[in-house]
């Protein structure tokens, strides 16, 4: 019995590992988001937090761009882990949608409503372990899965350059339009944007600002909020465009790899 026991974790280490190889370690995530936090986002300029989870929605890594914990936004910590969640737990090989693309289809009346209510937050996981680590290599959250949807901007599914989900990144502590843009720019420095396509209007998971008096004519909108903001997004696919594979990867056919 002990001898499975250990060969289950062995076996399980060895994954996380092959998952860990594909994604940024912690001082390269944190050192990436500290410079893209320093441009021009749109939003207050404010220090923000980065999670990033795994293909199981396990906690890997918990980040923040200010030195100290308080710096940010405290309940952004959480959000991000959440945000994080969503995008990976609504993505697959063949269709990645952002937590943006998923505000208008969960308010009442649409397609999606109720959604946010159906992954609940763990709130053990969420407030457990000392608040010192918050944002460092040992947060408490990291090695567990923290659960919960949200449905604004700062979520985007992690594609490497076979086109694979290997996770997901959250990003909170702004405006939700100065969110998905950090980590839009986030995703595109780290290399894991070989999305297979989307459904915004330039078939990526990019915002969809196209509310109008509540509506939204693709289904699926989220509101604006500057100006600056707005064009930053709109020009997002032209100054940070995601990695393209083959559409014979995307339709499940065999892997030619990346498009030169």
């Amino acid at each position: 019995m002990k001898c499975s026991s250990l060969l289950t974790l062995t076996a399980l280490s060895l994954v996380l590992s092959a998952t860990r190889a594909q994604l940024p370690d912690y001082e390269t995530l944190t050192s990436t988001l500290q410079t893209i936090v320093a441009e021009e986002n749109g939003g207050f300029g404010f220090h923000m937090w980065a999670s990033i989870v795994d293909r199981d929605g396990t906690v890997l890594m918990v980040a923040r761009s200010g030195e100290d914990r308080g710096d940010q936004w405290p309940g952004s910590r959480v959000i991000s882990a959440q945000k994080a969640n969503t995008a990976n737990a609504f993505s697959l090989p063949g269709l990645a949608l952002s937590t943006a693309n998923l505000y208008y289809a969960t308010q009442s009346g649409q397609s999606l409503f109720g959604l946010q209510l159906s992954n609940p937050v763990d709130t053990s996981v969420a407030y457990g372990g000392s608040a010192e680590r918050f944002g460092t290599q040992f947060d408490p959250m990291i090695g567990k899965r923290i659960g919960g949807v949200n449905v604004f901007g700062g979520g985007l599914a992690l594609y490497d350059s076979t086109g694979e989900v290997v996770g997901a990144i959250g990003v909170s502590g702004d405006s939700s339009v100065a969110d998905h843009i950090i980590a839009w720019k986030l995703r595109d420095a780290l290399d894991l944007d070989y999305i297979p396509g989307g459904v915004s209007p330039t078939g990526d998971d990019n915002m969809v600002l196209d509310l109008n008096r509540g509506e939204s004519a693709s289904g699926w909108g989220h509101p604006s909020t500057t100006e600056a903001a707005t064009e930053i997004v709109g020009n997002l696919p032209e100054v940070a465009p995601v990695g393209v594979l083959l559409q014979s990867r995307v339709s499940g056919d065999e892997d030619f790899g990346q498009i030169p």
